[in-house]
C-alpha cells in the first residue's frame, strides 16, 4: 500500500478509535474492547474500500456492510461520522433515549446502517441474502460482513456459511475479528470455535489469514478477495481486543464495559498521542 494512503488509515482508525472513547464514557455502558479491535477493519473498508455515498445512504448500488457483531456499533458510528454521514459531535449522544446511535445500529435510526443487527449470528446471514440478491439481480455491489470470533459459536453463522459457499458467492466478504477474548473470558475456556480458517474452508470459502492491525495485509487481503471468482472470502483478521488503549489490551473485562473519567483522560491521552505522532 502507497505510504501516503497508509498514514492517511492510520489516522482515521485513530480518530475511530477516539470515538469508541468518547461514544461509551458519555453513555456509560457499550462495548469498547471489540469496538477498537475491528476499528483498523472498519476504517479500511470505509476509507479504501467500499463505494458509498453519505449523501445519498440509500444509494441501491451501494457496497453494504452487515455488522454481524453488532455490539460495537461504535466503531461503526465513528467512522460513518468521519465520512460524513452525520456530524461527529453525534458520537456524544451515544445510547441516550432520543440518539440516532443506539447501542446496536438500526436501519431506522441511523443513515449509513445497512441492516439492523445486535443478535450474534444472524448478520452473517443477512449479508448472504444481500449477495444472493445481487446475484440474482445481475448487480455489482458487494457485500461486506464483521464477526466476533466468540459470535461464531453460534450455529446459525455455520448454516449461512455453508449456503454462501454453496451458491458460489464471490461478492461476499466476511472478516473474523479474532481477537481471541469474548464477554465470559477466552475462547478456550468458553466454547472455541477454532481452527477458524480451516472450518470456513470446508465450506468451500476462500480463506485468508492477516495482522488485522496491519494496513498492508489488510489491503492485500481485499484485493485478493476481489480477484477471487466462484467462492466468497472470509478474512480471519488476528487483532488485539482494546487495540490502542494501554490497559485495555487483551483484557476481556473491557469487552462490556464503559471508562469512568479518569480511564477516559488516559484513554484520550494515549490516542491523542498517538494520533499526533502520526501527524508529525
Amino acid at each position: 500500500m502507497e505510504n501516503t494512503k497508509k498514514l492517511e488509515l492510520k489516522k482515521l482508525a485513530c480518530k475511530v478509535r477516539m470515538g469508541v472513547i468518547e461514544g461509551t464514557f458519555n453513555a456509560k455502558s457499550g462495548h469498547p474492547g471489540g469496538s477498537l479491535s475491528i476499528a483498523d477493519i472498519i476504517t479500511y473498508l470505509y476509507f479504501n474500500e467500499m463505494n458509498v455515498d453519505p449523501k445519498n445512504p440509500a444509494w441501491e448500488d451501494r457496497d453494504r456492510l452487515v455488522l454481524s457483531k453488532g455490539h460495537t456499533a461504535p466503531a461503526l458510528y465513528s467512522a460513518l461520522a468521519l465520512k460524513g454521514f452525520f456530524p461527529f459531535d453525534l458520537i456524544k449522544t451515544l445510547r441516550k433515549p432520543d440518539s440516532m446511535l443506539q447501542g446496536h445500529p438500526s436501519m431506522r435510526y441511523t443513515p449509513g446502517v445497512d441492516m439492523s443487527t445486535g443478535s450474534l449470528g444472524q448478520g452473517i446471514s443477512a449479508a448472504v441474502g444481500m449477495a444472493l440478491g445481487a446475484k440474482l439481480k445481475n448487480e455489482d455491489f458487494r457485500v461486506y460482513t464483521a464477526l466476533g470470533d466468540g459470535e461464531i459459536e453460534e450455529g446459525q453463522v455455520w448454516e449461512a456459511a455453508m449456503f454462501a459457499g454453496n451458491h458460489k458467492l464471490d461478492n461476499l466478504v466476511a472478516v473474523v475479528d479474532f481477537n481471541n477474548l469474548q464477554i465470559d473470558g477466552s475462547l478456550d475456556e468458553v466454547n472455541s470455535p477454532c481452527p477458524i480458517d480451516e472450518k470456513f474452508a470446508a465450506f468451500g470459502w476462500n480463506v485468508i489469514v492477516i495482522n488485522g492491525h496491519c494496513f498492508d495485509e489488510i489491503d492485500e487481503a481485499f484485493k485478493k478477495a476481489k480477484e477471487c471468482k466462484g467462492k466468497p472470502t472470509c478474512i480471519v483478521a488476528k487483532t488485539v481486543k482494546g487495540k490502542g488503549v494501554s490497559f485495555m489490551e487483551n483484557q476481556c473485562d473491557w469487552h462490556g464495559s464503559a471508562p469512568n473519567a479518569e480511564q477516559y483522560e488516559q484513554a484520550m491521552k494515549e490516542l491523542g498521542e498517538a494520533l499526533a505522532a502520526l501527524e508529525v
